[in-house]
């Protein structure tokens, strides 16, 4: 008997990193210190490598920020280039935006 061997498309692989992070841990944490040239820097950095990145906001930042997860999540996304993939409580993923499909 003979395998085949599949090839995974970049999609395939992007779904997969999603239903890890989903499980996983957070790559990156929002504090007191914001949505700094820093923290988009870090997110930027970790979107090009992996392809995914999960965020938590702080509760602290939360009050003091005055705008809700998903506005912040859109605010990330727009800022690295991003898509929000899914947004669960203070949570969110971010997915790299794919050219040209």
């Amino acid at each position: 008997m003979h395998r085949v061997r599949v090839e995974k498309t970049v999609g395939d692989k992007i779904k997969e990193e999603v239903k890890r992070r989903l499980e996983g841990k957070v790559d990156v944490q929002l504090g007191k210190k914001g949505v700094s040239e820093s923290f988009i820097r870090e997110v930027k950095n970790r979107l090009d490598k992996k392809g995914v990145v999960k965020i938590r906001i702080l509760k602290s930042y939360l009050k003091t920020a005055g705008r809700d997860v998903e506005s912040l999540a859109e605010l990330i996304a727009s800022r690295t280039g991003g898509v929000v993939r899914d947004v669960r409580g203070h949570t969110f993923i971010l997915v790299k935006e794919r050219k040209g499909g």
